[in-house]
């Protein structure tokens, strides 16, 4: 979904499991899907730890506790390792997670985030260890993401730190743009310096 980014505060969702892979986000017999609709992946995230093997809800899982919500996701070191399958981050984006922190990515799975209007936030070990403990003792703690000063805060502690992204993904985020939008929005440019180049 194409919105734009500036500042987001939200509560959050715990999930403080290491090496979480893009089966686990969504597994493979999703990958079969004709469509690209949100609702569909959303729907399936998670779904092998989210529900039992009969189709019941799995009520140890995080994201069927009603005492966590929000639009970010706190997720445990190497997230989205394994296969690039871009429905990963369909699923994610689907589900209404607008940014997920951890403390590693996996670089593919990082990129189709950002292409796909989710910001991941990478932080020290140190800083994410904190936020899962502030999320423990209270789930209604909020995170400040700051995506213009790319500083991250937990608003418990007031701890902040400062995040990377590729200057090109920060202006697309902040515009709502995706890259076919930003050739679009250039196209005078990129012509010109074709009649230039001439």
């Amino acid at each position: 979904m194409k919105q734009k980014f500036d500042i987001i505060t939200s509560t959050c969702v715990p999930l403080p499991l290491e090496n979480v892979d893009t089966d686990q986000i969504i597994p493979a017999r999703f990958l079969k899907a004709t469509t690209r609709e949100e609702r569909f992946f959303g729907d399936n995230l998670f779904r092998d730890w989210r529900f039992n093997a009969d189709g019941t809800l799995n009520k140890d899982f995080v994201l069927n506790d009603s005492a966590y919500g929000g639009c970010i996701l706190v997720a445990g070191k190497n997230f989205g390792s394994g296969s690039s399958r871009e429905h990963a981050a369909w699923a994610i984006a689907g589900y209404g997670f607008r940014v997920v922190i951890s403390s590693f990515f996996a670089d593919i799975h990082k990129n189709n985030e950002l292409n796909n209007f989710v910001l991941p936030v990478q932080v020290s070990e140190d800083f994410l260890a904190e936020l899962f403990q502030s999320i423990k003792a209270n789930a209604k703690t909020e995170v400040k993401v700051d995506l213009p000063n790319q500083t991250v805060t937990n608003l418990a502690t007031s701890r902040s730190e400062h995040f990377d992204i590729n200057g090109y993904k920060k202006h697309c985020l902040m515009n709502g743009l995706d890259d076919i939008d930003f050739l679009v929005q250039n196209q005078n440019k990129t012509e010109l310096w074709e009649q230039q180049s001439k």
